[in-house]
């Protein structure tokens, strides 16, 4: 993308490359590629970019009254009119601000790291659970886990609530922790009223000149969520999310390999269930 060469790319994630157009703005571009235990795949999935950046935008303004949020705009200055047809759809414009470096995860269910944690110790991120929970359990209230960022190529390190303090400082991972289960919250009911549960869900944070915490990132997408069917959470829930990928990379034995090339019915059922819980959430058809 010539025209894009006169900005800098200020970071190429696993999933998003952002530009710095100037001093206040970046560029959000959410590519199609995917990653599944911090390894970015060979494959595709077709339009997923687009349904990620969909998604984040139904929830930064169905959740805007919570909290602020980064976005500044969907509409491409016209300086960067050329590159339209390669990044139509997939783009954010956001303000530019320090990014915390804590993921603020919340837990509504017992799966994932939490479960395995729960089996060994009866803790999650270090928080003490009773006794009797079984895999994919309603926790008793949504528990705010948070992590700490990775160098890239490293895995993000689970920590308790209290080291996130020690990391940002108590002021704001107080903050960090009310707005995220607010969040959380809000999202959940309305989910539910939809048929799908969120199990869990990422959200990040950066701080504005008020020394105010935004929403910044992606928010509830299958990406950064763990997304159920309500009638299939007996037994194995049935997901809406990437946890279809990382359940035939297990079966597969390519858990955290490089350069996996995942078959073409694996990537078109991945874009199935994306689809699916876009058009659940929101109510609209899906087109390209």
């Amino acid at each position: 993308m010539m025209v894009l060469e006169k900005y800098q790319k200020i970071i190429q994630g696993k999933v998003r490359d952002i530009y710095e157009l100037d001093v206040d703005r970046l560029l959000f571009i959410t590519s199609d590629r995917i990653s599944a235990y911090d390894v970015v795949l060979k494959s595709e999935i077709p339009e997923k970019g687009k349904i990620l950046t969909a998604l984040s935008l139904f929830w930064f303004k169905k959740l805007g009254h919570i909290c602020k949020n980064h976005l500044i705009d969907v509409n491409l200055p016209i300086e960067l009119e050329k590159v339209r047809k390669n990044i139509e759809g997939r783009f954010m414009i956001v303000r530019k601000y320090q990014v915390l470096p804590i993921e603020a995860i919340v837990r509504g269910y017992l799966t994932g790291s939490a479960w395995k944690e729960y089996v060994k110790q009866g803790t999650v991120h270090g928080i003490p659970l009773r006794s009797g929970f079984k895999k994919g359990q309603a926790l008793d209230m949504p528990l705010f886990t948070p992590s700490k960022k990775a160098k890239p190529g490293e895995q993000d390190e689970n920590i308790n609530p209290k080291e996130a303090s020690n990391e940002i400082g108590e002021k704001y991972a107080e903050e960090m922790e009310r707005l995220s289960l607010l969040l959380y919250k809000e999202a959940h009911i309305y989910a539910m009223e939809r048929g799908i549960i969120i199990a869990d869900t990422k959200f990040e944070f950066g701080v504005d000149t008020n020394g105010h915490l935004v929403l910044v990132d992606e928010v509830l997408t299958p990406d950064s969520s763990r997304f159920w069917i309500c009638n299939s959470v007996d037994g194995e829930p049935y997901s809406l999310d990437k946890q279809y990928i990382r359940n035939w990379l297990e079966a597969e034995n390519k858990a955290g390999q490089k350069d996996v090339i995942l078959p073409e019915s694996v990537i078109y059922q991945t874009r199935q269930r994306y689809i699916e819980v876009y058009e659940k959430l929101t109510g609209n058809t899906w087109t390209k």
